[in-house]
């Protein structure tokens, strides 16, 4: 990790000050229409999670106190619960982990993260840079359960580090703490999870060692905050998008490896930390820039085919929270995913039909059958999750959302196990297994939270879903 802070720091007084002066040297910047559209798509792919990260931010710290999903800067918000189907507000809602998230500005000082001692309980506190790389992951995977406190640094700081406390370098100022706690979803288990999400804390360096009262968040009532995000990133002209993005340069530094992106930058009149003044640009090139726009997000929602792996039916992406020079990963990633974990972490396989290839629907009865001994391979658990074509939970009598390794699952004689998919109750020597589907066209995520090797080499195979005969 010095090694990397000490490439970067050469790097930023090597690199980038030659690039503002040659960027800054020449006032009118000669480039054609059909260079400047070119180089826009590639800056547009590059910046796109850093402009996502910042419009997320911006929303989810936009109110006064702490609530199950937002939370003003520099504290906690709290789910509580598992959701319920008439929870509309996120796409894919997860069970069995309740969400302890915070967002961080590390442009003025670090801050102190608290982190109780979770026994055995399986929980991870993924940490994510402005260009959703995931930089660091304490929890039971990397350091098992111990408490313990750390400091996180932003990009630039080089203080004296308090006894007690672990260093976690950020390499960018907006930093998103996104913890998940497992609870095994008893009133008495979640008692547990409540107290220990309450003893986690985020105290700003100088006021460590004193006491410390949160203050009051504020709410900035331009902030659009029905609109998802994406839809407001893609409203945006690609000038006031690069404009945007040359502000959060600043503080949000670009990694060693983008250094060829930053000379194209150059190329458009585009500075780390300086506005963008598209006076310099000829007014075609001003037009093909603003151009690039729809299609550049039309080929990163389009680009899952390229990075996604199929297997049985199911697709997933292997590889996630660390990207590189990878930057069309990384936009799709961002745009489909936000957030997403290291596969070391989590892997999620998505089936929308069954292994012949039809769409999964309720009028047929599937069954997904695990061999003996051909469980999901986890560490920390797996579940298997129903949702509605629009990815939210699908309301039965059962209340059941999920099969997972919690439940008490019923096996056939042989060892094996089967699931079945389907609208009707199966009868009472099978509902066990039973996850209940709608009466439509339906979808079945799997999620696996700290995978063994067998998944992470793909030696271990996902099941295939059949059509009950």
């Amino acid at each position: 990790m010095k090694r990397n802070i000490t490439l970067f720091a050469l790097f930023s007084l090597a690199v980038i000050p030659a690039l503002l002066t040659s960027s800054c040297s020449s006032k009118k910047i000669s480039i054609t229409a059909d260079e400047a559209g070119s180089l826009a798509e590639e800056v547009y792919i590059y910046g796109y999670p850093l402009v996502t990260m910042e419009y997320t931010k911006r929303i989810m710290t936009n109110v006064v106190a702490p609530g199950p999903k937002l939370a003003p800067f520099r504290q906690f918000g709290r789910l509580r619960s598992d959701p319920t189907p008439a929870v509309k507000e996120v796409t894919a809602p997860k069970a069995y982990t309740y969400s302890t998230l915070a967002w961080l500005d590390l442009s003025k000082e670090p801050m102190v993260l608290v982190k109780p001692d979770f026994g055995d309980r399986f929980y991870l506190l993924p940490m994510l840079s402005g260009w959703t790389d995931v930089f660091s992951v304490p929890g039971a995977r990397t350091e098992g359960g111990s408490a313990k406190n750390y400091l996180i640094t932003g990009p630039g700081w080089s203080g004296q580090v308090p006894e007690g406390l672990e260093e976690i370098k950020s390499p960018t100022s907006i930093t998103w703490i996104l913890g998940r706690i497992y609870c095994t979803g008893s009133p008495e288990d979640a008692e547990k999870v409540h107290a220990l999400q309450d003893q986690m804390s985020l105290v700003p360096l100088s006021s460590y060692g004193k006491p410390y009262t949160p203050p009051q968040g504020t709410v900035d009532p331009s902030v659009d905050m029905k609109t998802p995000v994406r839809d407001q990133v893609h409203a945006l002209s690609a000038v006031d998008y690069f404009k945007l993005l040359a502000q959060l340069l600043k503080t949000n530094p670009p990694a060693p490896g983008d250094s060829a992106m930053l000379s194209k930058m150059a190329r458009l009149g585009i500075v780390p930390g300086e506005e963008f003044d598209v006076s310099e640009l000829d007014t075609s090139v001003v037009a093909a820039i603003n151009a690039v726009a729809k299609p550049t997000q039309e080929k990163i929602l389009g680009a899952l085919p390229e990075f996604g792996k199929m297997e049985n039916g199911w697709s997933f992406i292997p590889s996630t929270g660390s990207y590189g020079t990878q930057y069309l990963f990384r936009a799709l990633v961002t745009a489909i995913g936000l957030g997403a974990n290291l596969p070391e972490d989590a892997i999620y396989p998505v089936a929308k039909t069954d292994i012949t290839g039809e769409p999964l629907s309720g009028v047929n009865k599937y069954v997904i059958r695990f061999e003996k001994g051909q469980m999901p391979p986890v560490k920390g658990f797996w579940s298997l999750t129903m949702y509605d074509e629009s990815y939210f939970f699908v309301p039965n009598a059962l209340n059941r959302y999920t099969l997972s390794s919690r439940f008490d699952l019923k096996y056939n004689k042989d060892g094996s196990l089967d699931f079945y998919i389907q609208k009707e109750n199966p009868g009472k020597d099978k509902e066990a297994n039973w996850l209940p589907a709608p009466e439509g066209g339906f979808i079945l995520m799997f999620r696996f939270y700290w995978p063994d090797q067998a998944i992470l080499d793909g030696s271990w195979k996902l099941p295939e879903i059949t059509r009950a005969k």
